[in-house]
């Protein structure tokens, strides 16, 4: 997504009302962050609950800018070999096994030991060349010739020595390889870092990313997200899922229910033909919201009081 050269507030405006074009709705905090990453080439790292549109918002980015999205999903354990290149050693095996019979050839005028292994590593060194090198996420963004979009997701769930891995690409958009050089981005890729803040990020990853925290929205913006995603939905039940999702997060919940799961229970009660809640409706899709059984034991006994108060609420 190009950002048209015109005042700032103009710009953060227009970059609003495209995500909400295409369905993601953004609110002049998220917009703007988005803007100013556009214009000072860093990063962004997108911090918050689970589901509430942190990995949506890389998405809708690549689809607003036309270009491909990259993704990396981190996890534990996770190395450079997975994220950022590895050699293609079968590759590399056939090839010497192919060429043995050309050592002879390599070797035959060769004067004593060292010409002979000055040669050998020249030959050597034709197996750590680009041809043999796998590109993982992190390379593919830098080597791509169009726009891309790079979302490194759940950072939270590497460790802390993938960090450092990062540091390069974050700040200077370039991978150094030891055996070949430093790979530097053909046209900088635009980079998420997602986190639902499982542990803290370390501060010389921070350093490098804009910080955006994305909570879980108010009434009136889930409603609109809800409308935006589910646009089939009657406005009376809108506002009475809405009603009842909200007063859910107030609940002591293991987990409390996403915006990704407002919007699984709309589709859900679309699909039942649904036009208004009703107590055993409620309870039998309210797994879809909670996803522990001791939550959705301790909610049965509250489901009716949630129910009156959400249709209460939608009049």
């Amino acid at each position: 997504m190009t950002v048209i050269d015109k005042d700032p507030a103009s710009a953060i405006a227009d970059i609003q009302k495209r995500f909400e074009a295409a369905g993601y709705i953004c609110d002049r905090h998220i917009a703007t962050s988005i803007y100013l990453s556009n214009k000072l080439d860093k990063p962004i790292l997108v911090e918050g609950p689970p589901g509430v549109g942190k990995t949506e918002l890389a998405k809708a980015t690549a689809e607003l800018m036309d270009a491909d999205l990259i993704r990396l999903q981190c996890y534990e354990g996770l190395d450079e070999s997975k994220a950022l290149y590895e050699w293609k050693y079968g590759k590399q095996l056939l090839y010497t096994q192919i060429l043995k019979e050309k050592l002879g050839d390599i070797l035959e005028d060769a004067t004593g030991l060292g010409e002979s292994m000055d040669k050998l590593h020249r030959f050597g060194d034709q197996f750590f060349s680009d041809q043999f090198l796998e590109a993982r996420p992190l390379l593919q963004a830098l080597q791509s010739e169009k726009q891309t979009v790079l979302l490194i997701d759940e950072i939270d769930k590497s460790d802390h020595e993938f960090e450092a891995y990062l540091l390069e690409i974050l700040s200077d958009y370039q991978i150094t390889i030891p055996e070949i050089g430093t790979v530097r981005a053909k046209k900088k890729p635009i980079v998420f870092l997602t986190s639902n803040n499982s542990r803290e990020m370390g501060d010389a990853l921070k350093r490098r990313c804009l910080h955006l925290y994305i909570p879980f929205p108010d009434q009136d913006r889930e409603r609109e997200i809800i409308r935006a995603r589910v646009p089939e939905l009657d406005d009376r039940l809108r506002n009475q899922i809405v009603s009842f999702v909200q007063q859910l997060r107030t609940q002591d919940l293991k987990k409390l229910p996403a915006v990704s799961e407002t919007i699984d229970w709309a589709r859900t009660l679309l699909l039942l033909h649904a036009d208004t809640l009703d107590i055993e409706m409620v309870r039998n899709t309210l797994n879809l919201l909670l996803k522990f059984e001791d939550d959705i034991e301790n909610m049965d006994r509250e489901v009716p009081k949630m129910v009156t108060v959400a249709i209460k609420e939608s009049r």
